[in-house]
């Protein structure tokens, strides 16, 4: 699965690159028919400590999952995007099944 990280408003390094790749990575344990995933990293403007936001796409056949979190920081997001994003693979997955 290719992982494409984009950073916005900030500069990124390569630790959040590559704990963003292995998170990702281990989606393909749940459904491995995820041909790409996106993630895009934010700072927003505010004044709030929960100002880091995170939005994965993950494309898979015939649909595209999006999962948008907002934390302290980016590790914290990418955490509960990967859950979120299982829970919604296996309910995909299920769904794929009862059409066959």
């Amino acid at each position: 699965m290719k992982v494409n990280v984009q950073a916005v408003n900030f500069n990124i390094d390569k630790k959040l690159v590559d704990f963003t790749n292995e998170k990702l990575g281990k989606l393909e344990k749940y459904f491995d028919k995820i041909v790409a995933s996106d993630v895009f990293l934010r700072v927003e403007n505010t004044s709030d400590k929960e100002n880091k936001t995170v939005e994965v796409k993950v494309q898979v056949p015939g649909d595209e999952l999006v999962v948008k979190k907002t934390c302290k920081t980016f590790e914290e997001g990418i955490d509960s995007a990967e859950e979120s994003l299982e829970r919604m693979l296996v309910k995909h997955k299920e769904k794929v099944r009862a059409y066959l």
